[in-house]
């Protein structure tokens, strides 16, 4: 299915932890001085206008990063996340929400390399135009990005963080990113996997972190966000959470830093939360 547009969701809780963590991450990798490069499986539009049609249809960007737009006493990581979409906005007004190759692009250095990767035919030409005059340091494939990452795997720098953010549409998804994680990890053991899911009430998304823990990555992390409590009648998504195999040492502790906050500034009721589990190798 190809139903699915990013756009009725820009800006919204889950791309607030999304984005969050892949900045952390990007940051991290750019201290060494050896290139890296950053791999996009879905990447979407690429760039979101806040005042479209999508995007005011639901206006889910209000409780995402509008609550945190204007907002002093952050922690730095917040703040730092901030500061990026502040970039896409230079007039200081939001009316647009950066995706996540935006962002890469935005971290990368010189020697970094973006490999983005889009089914989607609409978003797809969305992801050129925002990307037109980038040269070498992108590269935007149309088509399956688990089948891009066969091709690519492992990259030549030999230092990578692969974003992985479907849509979730059918159960096929979620065994789609269990198996792609899988034949990654094959061939290429030591790079940095982000993995994003939606936390609904059908069994497939409950099932998939033991089943993310069990693909037996010596390192990882599993991080979630919960801004309400579970719907009664089972609907909606109440949470998100990321699964990151190979995190950088720096991650865990950043999060506990700065999590008490996204809660308490994204909390649409007392269910808000958030969890943390590691193992390392």
């Amino acid at each position: 299915m190809l139903s699915y547009r990013h756009a009725f969701h820009a800006g919204n809780h889950a791309d607030v932890l999304k984005h969050l963590i892949l900045v952390q991450i990007a940051r991290y990798m750019g201290e060494k001085p050896a290139p890296f490069w950053i791999i996009d499986t879905h990447a979407g539009a690429g760039r979101y206008a806040l005042e479209s049609e999508h995007a005011r249809k639901l206006g889910e960007w209000r409780e995402g990063i509008g609550r945190l737009w204007d907002t002093d006493g952050l922690p730095p990581a917040a703040v730092d996340y901030v500061e990026q979409v502040k970039m896409l906005n230079p007039d200081g007004q939001l009316r647009h929400y950066p995706g996540s190759p935006w962002l890469a692009r935005q971290l990368l250095r010189d020697g970094d390399r973006l490999r983005l990767y889009e089914l989607h035919s609409t978003d797809g030409k969305l992801l050129q135009e925002a990307f037109r005059g980038a040269g070498r340091q992108v590269t935007i494939t149309a088509g399956d990005g688990f089948a891009g990452l066969k091709a690519i795997l492992p990259p030549p720098p030999r230092r990578a963080l692969v974003l992985i953010d479907p849509s979730y549409e059918t159960r096929d998804d979620y065994t789609a990113v269990v198996k792609g994680l899988q034949e990654a990890l094959k061939r290429f053991a030591t790079g940095t996997y982000a993995l994003w899911y939606p936390m609904l009430h059908k069994l497939e998304s409950r099932q998939l972190p033991a089943r993310l823990k069990a693909l037996g990555a010596a390192s990882w992390l599993h991080v979630t966000l919960e801004v309400r409590a579970p719907a009664r009648d089972g609907f909606g998504m109440h949470g998100s959470g990321m699964f990151v195999i190979n995190p950088p040492w720096t991650l865990e502790k950043t999060l506990h830093e700065t999590l008490p906050a996204i809660v308490a500034r994204l909390a649409q009721d007392g269910g808000a939360r958030y969890t943390l589990e590691s193992q390392s190798a």
